[in-house]
């Protein structure tokens, strides 16, 4: 019987992948129209009058409107009456109006022009004196805008927009838990190809390469990233500069992800190519049941951090650690995704943010054993009113990982 590592050239894995993307739709008009609402809910309970949205994944999660962060300044300005307001470049204002799902006036600079000047302008025709700044701004904006407010005595206070775009996109909605699912179905479907063409020799960045065009088979515009470790490279969470060579008796781990409307997914398996080790076999266990332990935590209301204390305890018992420390886990347990790869809350301690339905997380307490090898099992998993539900099932065992022989 098969466990599905090695035996398939690349053509005849490719071919087995299929378009996943055909009948799964984008974010509606109206569901765009609720977040502004609730954005706003926010903004009126906490007397914050405004809020900046950067060019970026904030911009794209209230408005639809997906554009690149670069020495421009391009965003939008949200009051708390729902007034919106983008502001651009005056030559992108036709490309940006293609871009836009929610429609909503444009101010523009010409290139000679402040864009900062008329950012304190839209805060003066909006009466705010207290704004919230998408907390992924680059620092050139946020202090062009101070320092144009003090230029015209325009007394502003500033502060961090979390409370409001945390506190809007931590709870995923119905469609944003259905785009998530589809990327990680198709990344898991991927990982089963890219298993199946290890062989002898192959290299790492042979099999990069064959993953992104597998992405692009299952329907994704291909892999958003991509890492893969052989042999003692596994034992580093983000890898080691140069590619390795496959051997018999490596520990693999792939690490990939893929964007559907957006949203990521993020899967990780690590297994052995050809005979594991006795203590390959015992690491590798240790790595499901930790993840398991972080997994049956995730109790409603409780914090986030009690995820991560139940994974590292575990291995903490197992003899690894203590803490952070190696061999063991030297990283969190895990930490949210959606329309960005790595966003709040994180299951980590010290994140006291209480787990609510419709939280996203990836789960994966990595074991590095430096100078030897290392396990990490990823998979993600969002609360439901009954409690944790995974994306994708963890791995089945380190001698069948995709359970074909379940």
């Amino acid at each position: 019987m098969s466990n599905g590592i090695g035996g398939a050239t690349q053509q005849q894995a490719l071919a087995k992948l299929s378009n996943m993307t055909t009948n799964i739709t984008a974010p509606t008009q109206d569901e765009y129209n609720q977040r502004i609402s609730r954005a706003c809910e926010l903004m009126q309970a906490q007397n914050i009058d405004a809020i900046y949205l950067n060019a970026g994944t904030n911009l794209t999660y209230f408005t639809g409107t997906a554009w690149y962060a670069s020495e421009r300044m391009v965003g939008a300005l949200l009051t708390q009456k729902g007034d919106l307001t983008y502001i651009a470049p005056w030559f992108e204002e036709s490309t940006l109006e293609e871009f836009m799902v929610v429609k909503a006036p444009v101010a523009t600079w010409h290139e000679h022009e402040s864009p900062y000047l008329l950012m304190t302008s839209l805060m003066t025709n909006n009466s705010i004196e207290q704004l919230a700044i998408d907390e992924s701004t680059s620092f050139f904006i946020v202090d062009g805008i101070k320092q144009a407010a003090v230029a015209q005595g325009i007394a502003v206070n500033f502060i961090n927009s979390k409370s409001i775009t945390a506190g809007c996109r931590m709870q995923k909605s119905a469609s944003e838990l259905a785009l998530m699912q589809r990327a990680k179905d198709m990344t898991m479907e991927v990982h089963k190809a890219a298993a199946s063409i290890l062989h002898e020799g192959i290299t790492t960045t042979e099999v990069t390469d064959f993953i992104n065009r597998a992405h692009q088979a299952a329907g994704a515009k291909g892999s958003s990233f991509c890492i893969v470790l052989f042999g003692e490279a596994t034992a580093y969470p983000h890898g080691v500069k140069d590619p390795q060579v496959l051997k018999q008796g490596d520990m693999v781990l792939i690490d990939t992800g893929c964007l559907v409307h957006g949203y990521n997914s993020d899967i990780t398996r690590s297994y052995v190519f050809g005979e594991a080790t006795e203590k390959q076999r015992a690491v590798w266990q240790h790595e499901k049941d930790a993840q398991l332990a972080g997994f049956n935590a995730a109790k409603l209301g409780q914090a986030c951090e009690t995820v991560d204390i139940a994974a590292r305890g575990y291995l903490e018992s197992q003899g690894y650690g203590p803490e952070y420390n190696v061999p063991g886990l030297p990283h969190r347990t895990g930490h949210g995704c959606g329309l960005d790869i790595h966003e709040w809350p994180y299951l980590v301690r010290g994140d006291k943010t209480p787990l609510a339905p419709g939280m996203c997380f990836s789960n994966e307490p990595m074991i590095c054993i430096y100078g030897e090898f290392g396990v990490r099992l990823e998979d993600h998993f969002y609360m439901t009113d009954s409690g944790p539900k995974w994306f994708t099932e963890p791995a089945y065992s380190i001698d069948d990982p995709f359970g074909f022989n379940a």
